[in-house]
């Protein structure tokens, strides 16, 4: 494994945060008490079902990579309840918005989910970082950039007049996604070193260190630039837990007037969904199950003790937590 990577990950192969800009799953008590956020979350400990707090809430703010699915495969239930949640209000229909660290356009993020079987009768709107991600890319028109990242992550420059060049040539890097065997043997390294020496800035299309796939962890785009802004670079995210990838949300819903105290954030993510939820102020439903499941079990299980312990540094209010996202 690459020494600068030894530099940064943690036990439990989580990648710990260096940066001032972004936030972690542990400490900087400070500045949430600064913002104003509360430190001590609210635990109500743990569910059936949404159906027990369904009707404290009005609008759902829903994670997809780990809520909805695995990356594999469908979580059978967890569209049923968005469509429970969303039906058992006739006169005053609950909407719901599914919010993803997905570097990949609104269409491609509809096709993924169709493929999967989970139709848009389970939510009113799709906020992606892929589409925020967009909007940085504008910036760069006319010019060359550095897209790391396959192939079929290219429909994120669709649109946009935008030449995909090497390093020495670019202005801009743009990070989808890393390979991540070679992220993990350093195999990023080498041409870092070029991006630094040029001071080149950097997109990062998915603040995610890393992803569920089936029943592995797998490195993803926020990882390589939690270690480049580490080493000095200037790196722009693009998703979760940042504020406009949320406001774009509610905008879509026509949602912006809602009390917060009327949103659910539900995810399954300290670093993204817990955080961004605090970062908010709308409660947090969290899914244990899924990212955080191999620490939680080395832990002793996904009891309210240990699940308070790993979400109270992000100051997130919880409204509860389950293994899946069940009704």
């Amino acid at each position: 494994m690459s020494p600068i990577i030894n530099q940064i990950i943690g036990k439990n192969n989580t990648l710990e945060h260096h940066s001032r800009k972004r936030l972690p799953p542990e400490p900087l008590i400070l500045l949430f008490s600064c913002l104003g956020i509360k430190i001590l979350t609210n635990v109500t400990g743990a569910l059936k079902g949404l159906h027990e707090i369904a009707d404290n809430y009005d609008v759902i703010l829903c994670d997809i990579w780990g809520v909805l699915h695995n990356g594999v495969a469908r979580h059978p239930e967890a569209d049923v309840a968005l469509r429970k949640f969303k039906g058992r209000d006739k006169k005053n229909i609950p909407r719901v918005a599914l919010v993803t660290n997905m570097p990949r356009p609104l269409a491609d993020v509809v096709a993924m989910l169709e493929s999967l079987g989970i139709g848009d009768d389970a939510y009113d709107a799709i906020s992606s970082s892929g589409d925020v991600a967009r909007a940085e890319i504008l910036r760069y028109a006319g010019k060359n950039i550095r897209h790391v990242g396959p192939s079929r992550l290219e429909s994120l420059f669709a649109g946009i007049d935008v030449k995909l060049g090497d390093a020495q040539s670019a202005v801009a890097i743009i990070v989808s996604d890393v390979d991540s065997d070679i992220f993990a043997a350093g195999g990023y390294d080498a041409e870092m070193e070029i991006w630094l020496a040029r001071k080149l800035p950097m997109i990062c299309a998915n603040p995610d260190k890393v992803v569920e796939v089936g029943n592995t962890l797998r490195y993803c785009a926020g990882a390589l630039a939690d270690i480049y802004e580490a080493r000095g670079g200037e790196v722009v995210m693009a998703g979760k837990p940042f504020a406009p990838i949320y406001e774009y949300a509610l905008k879509k819903l026509e949602a912006l007037s809602v009390p917060r105290a009327r949103i659910l954030s539900i995810g399954d993510a300290v670093r993204t969904d817990a955080a961004g939820a605090a970062l908010q102020k709308v409660d947090f439903l969290f899914i244990s199950g899924s990212v955080h499941a191999g620490e939680l079990a080395t832990a002793g299980g996904a009891n309210d003790a240990n699940i308070e312990a790993l979400i109270a540094p992000t100051g997130a209010r919880l409204a509860g937590h389950m293994p899946m996202l069940v009704w």
